[in-house]
């Protein structure tokens, strides 16, 4: 079997993950936003957020590359449900909090001016990224429980921190190591990268892939390549049974739009490809060149062609171990 496990590291620390200089940027843009949202709602003489929430990718971060800068900040704004209060001393529609902030954010600074969508406020910068605000207010409910709750079409209760408490121990639980951010973080990652690589695709929201990553995760110690290609697989399988996927922290909540979602059933098609033009990557009888091409093709790039060998190198007899499995539903396995 060839091992591109190298190539995979280098690829994923180069070409995936965001380098210091963009995670510093990207926190820069969240410190000079909450900033500004505090000086515009002061100024406005309107109530100051209690406190912020990373969310979403960031939180998680399994942010990766984008050629385009297209990157989304997620940092929502909570409010103490008291002090947003409307005309005649009510409370706030949820519109009527999301346009306060919108207000506050408007500076003037801005090329386009911030915008209020369904469930956040969105700031967009020049270089391409957002900054979203999703806008929370929190109470004390009927039985002494703080509730936050969304600004949406209406007030949702919903809880960010759950959501990226979760991803954060799956990953910690289940990854066989503790460097580069840990297996299962860097599998969603060049999942995601795979999923982003031809600009004519359609497919589900960081979340919905990071839940079927977090479903399906395959753990093989020290071979980043045999692990994405077996959760490839193992997801593949599963949207072959249903593509249904539902929040992992509220079940009754699903991420999907219904049994015929079509960016869902375009991710099967396109794993589908995927593990097609990967299996043979897995048997003895491929070269090390023909398996960096094809990886070439998997994420559209050219990355791994810095290391194509003068000669090609052939596989060893594990490649017949995986072709078989990837006919049938596999076992989780690890190599050590």
């Amino acid at each position: 079997m060839i091992d591109c496990s190298k190539e995979i590291a280098k690829f994923h620390e180069e070409d995936v993950r965001l380098t210091a200089a963009q995670r510093q940027q990207m926190r820069d843009h969240r410190n000079a936003n909450q900033k500004r949202l505090r000086k515009g709602l002061k100024d406005n003489e309107k109530p100051l957020p209690d406190r912020n929430i990373k969310q979403g990718s960031y939180a998680m971060h399994t942010m990766v590359q984008h050629p385009d800068n297209d990157y989304d900040i997620d940092d929502g704004a909570v409010f103490i449900r008291d002090d947003l209060k409307g005309e005649r001393d009510g409370d706030m529609s949820p519109r009527e909090a999301r346009d306060m902030v919108r207000d506050a954010l408007d500076d003037g600074s801005f090329a386009t001016p911030p915008e209020t969508k369904k469930n956040c406020v969105r700031v967009l910068y020049q270089a391409g990224y957002h900054v979203d605000v999703p806008v929370y207010r929190e109470h004390e409910n009927d039985s002494g429980e703080m509730v936050l709750e969304l600004a949406s079409s209406e007030w949702r209760e919903s809880d960010p921190q759950l959501i990226t408490n979760w991803f954060n121990d799956a990953v910690i639980t289940k990854s066989p190591d503790e460097s580069n951010g840990r297996q299962l973080r860097r599998i969603v990652c060049l999942l995601k990268q795979f999923a982003r690589s031809r600009k004519g695709w359609k497919l589900p929201s960081g979340l919905i892939l990071s839940v079927l990553a977090d479903e399906k995760y395959w753990v093989c110690n020290g071979r980043d390549d045999l692990a994405l290609y077996q959760t490839m697989l193992a997801i593949r399988d599963r949207l072959n049974l249903t593509t249904n996927v539902y929040n992992p922290v509220d079940s009754s909540e699903e991420l999907s739009k219904g049994s015929d979602d079509p960016k869902v059933e375009e991710l099967l098609d396109r794993l589908d490809w995927a593990i097609d033009r990967l299996r043979d990557v897995f048997n003895e009888t491929c070269s090390k060149n023909e398996a960096l091409k094809r990886w070439n093709d998997i994420f559209k790039t050219d990355f791994f062609s810095q290391f194509l060998e003068k000669e090609n190198g052939k596989g060893n007899g594990l490649g017949a171990l995986v072709g078989s499995m990837a006919a049938n539903s596999p076992k989780q396995w690890a190599m050590e």
